[in-house]
C-alpha cells in the first residue's frame, strides 16, 4: 500500500485517542515522516502538532485538512 499523504502536508486526527484531550480530534498536524506498513498492510505516519508534540498514527486515523 502506498502513502496517501506526504511529508509537510497538514492533516487532522479523525478521532481523539483514549487519554488525549477532547480537542485533539480535528486538531491540525503536520506529517513529518512516512513509515512502513504494519502487519495488517496499513501504512503509518509520524505527525507533529504545532506545539511540538509528535506521535505515530495509522493512515486510517487521519484525514486531509
Amino acid at each position: 500500500m502506498s502513502h496517501k499523504y506526504h511529508v509537510r502536508q497538514l492533516v487532522r486526527l479523525l478521532h481523539a485517542r483514549m487519554g488525549e484531550a477532547r480537542g485533539s480530534s480535528g486538531a491540525v498536524f503536520e506529517v513529518t515522516r512516512l513509515m512502513p506498513a504494519d502487519q495488517t498492510g496499513e501504512v503509518s505516519y509520524r505527525i507533529k502538532a504545532s506545539g511540538g508534540l509528535e506521535q505515530a498514527v495509522r493512515e486510517g486515523e487521519i484525514g486531509p485538512r
